[in-house]
């Protein structure tokens, strides 16, 4: 069987794997994007309880591995409460931790590359520290995250291949399932490297373009 049959015979259980890749990944990636700007600005706040919540989770997430935190989610959560979860909650959880953390790292950064003069001089200008970080820092360290952060949208598509480990049939479980019933694991492996690319791809263009477009607004 060449690659081509291979392809075709596996394809409604691989775009079925991909799929699930992809749904979950924009799941994690949705609630990410709202923990990392909750912990990021809590990372710059003036407030030392809410810099010290915001470090304990970031330092956390950021000083362990990706699989151990799903084998904790997935495995130790349950045994601990005996509350069972689904692999794809337990990946969407363990998604969305991950990349929350970074994201609150990303937006950290962008906040304070921001002139701390223009925070000065909003709150000069008689406005509260929320409604200046609002519509003065934000806007600005905005343009300074957004390379970033799809970067870590393609890190997050990446990192969900890991939770095959935990039994979620997305594409890399899908490709190991497939091989363990024909044997046909050098063709079937590129195959799944090939689905992979083509996403990632796409986002990798997608950053190119809109540093491009941040880097002529700023011009």
């Amino acid at each position: 069987m060449n690659i081509f049959e291979l392809f075709a015979q596996s394809f409604p259980r691989l775009m079925s794997g991909l799929g699930v890749t992809l749904s979950t990944t924009l799941i994690s990636l949705a609630i990410a994007a709202v923990l990392g700007l909750l912990f990021g600005l809590m990372l710059v706040s003036p407030n030392k309880v809410f810099r010290g919540i915001a470090h304990v989770y970031v330092d956390l997430i950021r000083g362990t591995p990706i699989i151990v935190q799903a084998f904790f989610i997935y495995f130790g959560i349950p045994n601990a409460t005996g509350m069972r979860l689904t692999a794809i909650t337990a990946g969407v959880i363990t998604l969305c931790l991950n990349a929350g953390a970074y994201s609150a790292e990303i937006v950290r950064g962008g906040i304070q590359s921001v002139p701390k003069g223009q925070m000065e001089a909003a709150r000069s200008l008689g406005l509260s520290y929320g409604a200046a970080m609002r519509k003065v820092i934000l806007p600005q360290a905005v343009r300074i995250m957004v390379p970033s952060l799809v970067n870590q949208c393609i890190i997050t598509l990446k990192d969900s291949s890991i939770l095959s480990v935990i039994g979620l049939t997305e594409l890399t479980q899908t490709g190991r399932l497939i091989i363990a019933n024909n044997f046909e694991s050098f063709k079937m492996w590129i195959i799944v490297a090939i689905m992979y690319f083509i996403p990632i791809m796409i986002l990798t263009k997608l950053s190119q373009w809109v540093e491009r477009k941040l880097k002529i607004a700023k011009n």
